[in-house]
This record gives C-alpha cells, structure tokens and sequence, in this order.
C-alpha cells in the first residue's frame, strides 16, 4: 500500500511580532535580522495558549478540508520540543480536545526533523494495519522555550502548528524514496541544556537562563547544509530521479541562507521552492507541515506532483523524502 497525504491544516497565532518590535526589545535591527536570516516578522503565541491546543485547530481546519469524521481517526502523532508537560504527551492532550478515545496518541522529540521522523512512523504504522488514518502534526510554542535576552536566538523563532491527515492510498499516492539519520555526537551545537535528568531545574539553571535555547550558529549552518544536500542526493538516487523530475522543494525552514545554499547545491531553483521563513520564522518541528499547507492552499502543490521535502535539526538530526502528493 502506499502513503497518502489526504488532507492538510496549520494554525499561526493572530500576534506578529516584526523585526521592528523586536529592535525595541534586543539590541538588534530590522536589517541584521533580514540579511542573515530572511526573517521579516514571527508569530507569537499567547500567554493561555500551548502546543496541544494549537495542533488541536489546526487539526479541526485539517478534517474540515478533507470532509474527514474525528471518528475515523486511530492515531495521533505530534512532533514538538515544546510539549504542553514532560508527561503525559502533548498527542494525548490533543486526543482529549478532539474527544478522541482508545486510540495510540505519543509524541515524537528530533527536535526540527520531528515532523519527517513522523511521517516515516507513521508510513511504518499504517503498513502494518495497526493505524488506517493518523493525525501527524509538528508545532511549538518557541516564544516560551527562548531567552529573550539573546539576540543571536530569540530573533529566530516562531509559535504554530500544522497538520497533515495521513493513510494508505488507493492510488499512486506515496512516499516514493526516504531517509533519516542522527549524530549525537554533535548534540551540543543546538539544544536546551537544563530541564532533563541531566540538569534538573534549580535556581542556578533558571538564572543562567538554561531552561532556553542554546545554539552554535556557524556549525550549524556548516553541517545543515551538508547533511540536507547528502539526503536529498540519496533520495533522489534511490528513487532513480533527478532534480529535474521535482515539481516542489520542501525544506525546513531554519534560515534563508541555508535555503539558498541548499538549493544552489542542489540545482534547485527558487522558483520551484516553498518559502515561509520570512512570514513564520523558524518554528522547528512545524516549519515543514506549515509549507506543505501554504503549499496547498496555494495551488503550488496539486495532487500528483513529487515533493522532495529535506529537513535537520537538534541531535543533530536530518533526513528527505520524495513524495508522490
């Protein structure tokens, strides 16, 4: 059976917050945010919301397209570092909001990959009949997971969540090359130090601001543009296609420079790739539903056309897929 993408949602909180509002808070500029990053504004979500209740409208706009019942639904996935508790999972919250019982409801952590680790769970879980139709969700709630001090980070990120309703086509609908990888060997270039076994929360962790994003900018830029072009090179190969046979290039959307390096690389045009950064910034393990959403409401993806979707992360983590929309 193949893998089919039958319906798509996002939410993206009503509050902006510009480059402009953020020259007001972080010694920073409009200018220096743009030219390194691409980003022109983020949203923000507010201070009563969480991650489960975002997925949880995003979700309902996602069933609403696709003219699904929640009663269908046999499994819930959510990809997110911003989980609304360490315990019980974020998934199992948005299980409750939909009404949804007895049914498997977990969340998947590898950081901005998480959506596409997900995804290939999901494929994983529908081939062997144990799900039929899954909620596969990435979103966060960065604007509480960042030091708002830091301006090498805070600059970065954005709150939202996206949907995408998954199950075995009936069609030439599926996920036609994967791969995914880790390397935790370079764990330490992007993470949250405290708040784990490793460094519980305590006063010294919450006054050095541990409990925040943590990210060394250069390595990161070093091995996400390695690591996305040698995944999507393998996809590709696997599939015996070429960049040519594309018809839309999803990558994760962490920074436009890494984007653009990507793609010259790959020989991908611009043209032929979804860009959100500069509207919703960086919102890890949403930054790919999100595209695939715009991407559909957009006319950009239409059903039929080959997606290669390429993403890294925390962990370090990265991976591709090449999707038969």
């Amino acid at each position: 059976m193949g893998f089919k993408f039958i319906s798509t949602g996002s939410y993206l909180p009503p509050k902006v917050l510009t480059n402009f509002d953020l020259e007001r808070m972080v010694d920073t500029s409009d200018e220096w945010i743009r030219e390194r990053t691409g980003i022109r504004e983020r949203r923000i979500v507010s201070e009563e919301m969480a991650t489960s209740d975002m997925v949880t409208l995003a979700t309902e706009e996602a069933l609403k397209n696709g003219n699904i019942s929640k009663d269908e639904i046999d499994g819930v996935i959510v990809a997110t570092v911003t989980p609304d508790h360490a315990y019980p999972s974020t998934a199992c919250w948005v299980q409750k909001n939909l009404g949804l019982r007895k049914m498997a409801a977990f969340d998947i952590n590898a950081a901005c990959s998480g959506f596409l680790y997900g995804m290939l769970v999901a494929q994983g879980l529908l081939n062997t009949g144990v799900c039929t139709k899954i909620i596969l969700s990435g979103a966060e709630t960065m604007s509480k997971a960042v030091n708002w001090d830091d301006r090498e980070t805070c600059v970065l990120f954005g709150d939202g969540a996206g949907v995408c309703i998954v199950e075995n086509s009936d069609d030439d609908s599926d996920i036609i090359a994967s791969y995914w990888a880790a390397d935790g060997s370079i764990g330490d270039l992007l993470m949250q130090p405290a708040g784990g076994s490793r460094l519980p929360a305590s006063h010294e962790t919450i006054d050095k601001k541990l409990h925040a994003v943590k990210m060394k900018g250069r390595g990161v830029f070093k091995y996400a543009v390695r690591y996305m072009g040698e995944a999507a090179d393998i996809v590709l190969k696997k599939a015996g296609l070429t960049v040519s046979d594309i018809d839309l290039f999803v990558p994760h959307q962490a920074n436009f420079r890494i984007i653009d390096a990507t793609c010259r690389r790959l020989g991908v045009p611009l043209e032929k790739t979804i860009i959100t950064i500069d509207r919703y910034a960086n919102i890890p393990a949403a930054t790919i539903p999100i595209s695939l959403d715009d991407a559909v409401k957009s006319g950009k993806l239409k059903r039929g056309d080959i997606a290669l979707i390429v993403t890294f992360g925390g962990g370090f983590t990265w991976g591709a897929a090449l999707v038969k929309w």
